[in-house]
């Protein structure tokens, strides 16, 4: 196309290759599944079990990602945006810690749990980031991805109000658990 610039053009013949459908989240699922794998040491020591874990990261990421394209579900508009939400989101918080250390001076992780002494920075930390993230998932559109019932071959799916149950039951169970290691 005229005025196209080379980045828009080589994103565009990536898109036509799959590569934002299924490329980029393989590649990424792998990597995430490795480390997972490397770090929690399943298959025991990661030194001399590399080969083993490649080979389960390789295959659990490959049957996590042939599932939306065997099924029919188009994840790539949901996931790039859910993406840019995450990032923008991060960027923020980053840019937030940046400015308060100005105000709370050279040691803020030291000065946080002092004003929190009890262990709740931890629990409210981890409430935060569960709102966040379940509300960059609902507002990229990725959660219709889980209980769309558009795409060919896929059971019914769940009513919206036994989700938005398992949902709430599930935030509170963080809350109590955040409250019980509080204390």
């Amino acid at each position: 196309m005229v005025g196209e610039t080379p980045p828009e053009i080589v994103i565009r013949k990536m898109s036509e290759l799959g590569f934002f459908k299924f490329w980029l989240p393989y590649t990424l699922t792998t990597a995430l599944f490795y480390g997972l794998l490397t770090k929690s040491r399943i298959f025991g020591d990661p030194q001399r079990n590399v080969a083993v874990n490649a080979v389960v990261s390789l295959v659990a990421a490959f049957m996590v990602w042939a599932a939306p394209i065997l099924v029919g579900i188009d994840v790539e508009r949901q996931l790039s945006l859910f993406f840019l939400q995450a990032i923008s989101g991060m960027l923020m918080l980053v840019v937030g810690v940046m400015m308060s250390s100005v105000f709370f001076g050279p040691d803020l992780p030291k000065q946080l749990s002092e004003k929190f002494k009890g262990g709740g920075l931890f629990g409210a930390i981890l409430f935060v980031g569960v709102l966040v993230g379940l509300a960059i998932l609902f507002s990229s559109g990725l959660v219709n991805v889980f209980y769309s019932s558009q795409a060919p071959g896929t059971p019914a799916s769940l009513p919206q109000d036994i989700i938005v149950t398992v949902i709430m039951l599930i935030m509170m169970g963080i809350i109590i658990a955040g409250i019980v290691m509080a204390k």
